[in-house]
């Protein structure tokens, strides 16, 4: 697909123009190898609160455009905006003490670290609030404090992605970038993944998920983009994107038949 085509928000839903823009993505041209865009003019809004999914087939450009918003891809032409600050192509390092998380799919725990010593990590910047912040993820994920002591390598892939997304919260981040979160889990863990996403929203974070998973994703999130060609070819409310034939025959029909 290569124009973009815009499903209006569900009725008593404000436009996200209208409400208060945390993140901003606009016309976004980004890639690996020279010469070779994965993301070709791709835009998105994140309201404060939102939690917004980004779903779409393999190749489209999902993880690719997180790893432009954090930094982790040269962004080529476009820019990327924090609360109206310019944050294009800024350093991982400085977008966590802007209050930006990420979680990356694969390799996103210490596995020789215990799950304390990986919390600690995850306030390397500003170790002082560890305390607070660890509360606050006791909270969250009880288990993790009943673990607090066992390495993180020898936990389930549903526990290490726990550790992983409490990890992103210890920094009191506004915004999370959740990449595949239930990538290789079991139909249990993946539920899971997704009530404490929803629960971590509901605590005041902003999230952009990046899903296989298409129709859980848009089952919980505010609002959804469906990434094409490395273009955000539709947008709605989840309710709205799951009920869009189009919608429905380009990309939910295929995804379905896999969740089975």
């Amino acid at each position: 697909m290569t124009d973009t085509a815009t499903v209006p928000d569900a009725a008593g839903s404000a436009p996200v123009g209208n409400r208060d823009v945390l993140l901003r993505a606009d016309h976004i041209v980004a890639g690996y190898l020279p010469g070779v865009n994965i993301l070709n003019d791709c835009s998105i809004e994140v309201a404060k609160g939102e939690l917004v999914g980004i779903i779409g087939p393999n190749g489209a450009g999902k993880s690719t455009l997180l790893k432009a918003l954090f930094g982790l891809v040269h962004v080529r032409s476009g820019s990327v905006t924090l609360e109206g600050e310019d944050i294009t192509g800024k350093k991982a390092n400085s977008l966590v003490a802007r209050g930006v998380g990420f979680v990356p799919q694969n390799n996103n725990v210490f596995p020789s670290l215990t799950v304390e010593e990986n919390m600690r990590m995850g306030v390397y910047l500003r170790p002082k609030v560890f305390e607070d912040r660890w509360g606050f993820i006791g909270d969250l994920f009880p288990v993790l404090h009943e673990r607090r002591a066992q390495r993180a390598g020898a936990m389930s892939g549903g526990e290490r992605q726990m550790v992983a997304m409490a990890r992103a919260l210890m920094m009191n981040p506004s915004v999370l970038l959740l990449d595949e979160p239930s990538a290789g889990l079991s139909p249990v863990r993946q539920d899971e993944t997704f009530l404490r996403t929803r629960m971590i929203n509901k605590a005041g974070v902003s999230i952009v998920m990046v899903e296989q998973n298409a129709r859980r994703c848009l089952q919980i999130c505010d609002r959804g983009y469906v990434l094409d060609q490395g273009k955000d070819a539709y947008t709605g409310t989840g309710r709205e994107l799951q009920a869009d034939p189009k919608v429905v025959s380009l990309y939910l029909g295929t995804l379905a038949e896999d969740e089975v």
